[in-house]
């Protein structure tokens, strides 16, 4: 109990030092404010970073609030821990065999450390969930559009709040769009031969085989092997149960991960439609050809998308 309450304070601690030298900088440009923010996120990522046992790493909407739900039922099953999500150290510190996990999407750390590579993980046992990048784009447009808050929009350089703008336009759009998540994906794509411990995840295979390839992610994790934690926390995680998880707001004290904005609009949920190559659904066969072209052309062949690669891009 101890533990935990520490846990709380400390990252509440983080949380009041960033919101404090923020609120001291109001009176500086909003860029150099946004610099001042990214930087201050990335000192608190890496403090995490530091401490975890086992790192997650995914670009936005690559699955990560999906494997997030089924590790927490897994070790909720395994060791008899309550039903919350996963939260660094929060299951850790109610049982010290649940591994400190970091869920990022290594969007801010670079900020703060000034390196473009990945040096900063390569100590670490790192999964590496990644996704066809088509798909990605189209739900980051969703989650811009419907659940993004308007600082984060403004944080991130993606389109202004309010703004009118198509999904094809958004995806082709280069501080937003596919180009910054192939950008992204080759980032970690060159890091692969210096990372020793890197367990990569393709969000398809994840879709393909879910006890499968969660059984592989728990034991890199180091947890026990216990077939029925694995299907319990894939059937906990189906796209059915978690859409009612989060029409109940099950999960509402995790910062808003899993609560509709409208529970009359589908697509202002988390959980939206989770359709492998999905993406397809909102462009005409030239507007994809484009897109499908560019994947090909500048996405790293290392993850297997792409045409003859089993990715969903062929």
């Amino acid at each position: 109990m101890f533990a935990m309450i520490r846990s709380v304070l400390r990252n509440a601690l983080m949380k009041a030092r960033r919101f404090l030298l923020l609120a001291l900088a109001l009176p500086l440009p909003a860029e150099r404010r946004r610099s001042l923010e990214r930087r201050l996120r990335g000192w608190e990522q890496v403090r995490k970073l530091e401490a975890a046992d086992v790192v997650v790493v995914s670009y936005g909407k690559a699955g990560r609030t999906w494997l997030r739900v089924m590790l927490s039922r897994f070790y909720q099953l395994l060791y008899g821990l309550p039903e919350r999500l996963l939260g660094f150290d929060n299951f850790h510190a109610r049982d010290r065999r649940v591994p400190k996990i970091f869920f990022t999407h290594d969007n801010y750390i670079q900020d703060y450390t000034g390196h473009r590579d990945k040096r900063a993980f390569r100590a670490k046992k790192v999964v590496l969930l990644v996704r066809n990048p088509q798909d990605v784009a189209v739900s980051q447009y969703f989650q811009w559009k419907f659940r993004m808050r308007r600082s984060k929009k403004a944080l991130n350089e993606y389109p202004e709040h309010g703004q009118d703008i198509s999904t094809y336009d958004f995806v082709m759009r280069p501080a937003s769009g596919i180009a910054k998540i192939i950008d992204w994906m080759n980032g970690w794509a060159a890091e692969v031969p210096q990372m020793p411990s890197l367990l990569v995840v393709r969000y398809e295979d994840l879709r393909a085989d879910t006890v499968g390839q969660l059984r592989r992610i728990a034991a890199f994790a180091g947890a026990p092997e216990d077939e029925a934690a694995l299907r319990g926390a894939v059937e906990y995680a189906s796209i059915d149960n978690m859409r009612k998880l989060e029409t109940q707001r099950k999960f509402w004290l995790s910062g808003g991960r899993m609560t509709p904005r409208d529970r009359d609009d589908p697509n202002t949920y988390k959980v939206r439609r989770a359709k492998v190559g999905g993406y397809r659904d909102y462009f005409d066969d030239e507007q994809a050809a484009r897109i499908d072209e560019l994947v090909e052309e500048k996405l790293s062949p290392v993850f297997g998308y792409g045409a003859g690669q089993g990715g969903t891009g062929a």
